[in-house]
């Protein structure tokens, strides 16, 4: 899979926030090209989203993982007008572990 790097990210007070259609499956990233130490680099990426309470139709993680110097991730479904937290967890080859994350709001867009 060839990772997209998604452009709508905003930084907030509460950290970064992207809005997704209630119906898109997209593919987010987070490039750790300047967090790395020289020589070092992505050996796994956890994904996660942070469950809601009775959600019926949860944000799903489709696939994730590396490419490079950037994990990403899949996402679809959600519902609407709620926020989720999805967050990354890295590993690099020298045995750093780091955690992002990122707000999912979740809308029913119309053109």
């Amino acid at each position: 899979m060839t990772t997209i790097n998604r452009d709508g990210f905003t930084q907030t007070a509460l950290g970064l926030e992207i809005d997704k259609d209630v119906e898109a499956k997209l593919t987010y990233t987070f490039d750790w090209s300047s967090w790395l130490s020289t020589g070092d680099s992505l050996a796994s990426a956890v994904y996660s989203v942070a469950a809601r309470r009775n959600d019926p139709t949860p944000v799903v993680i489709e696939t994730s993982g590396t490419q490079g110097n950037k994990s990403f991730v899949q996402l679809s479904g959600g519902q609407t007008d709620k926020t989720y937290i999805v967050s990354a967890k890295i590993t690099t080859n020298d045995g750093a572990v780091d955690r992002r994350n990122f707000r999912l709001n979740v809308k029913t867009r119309s053109a």
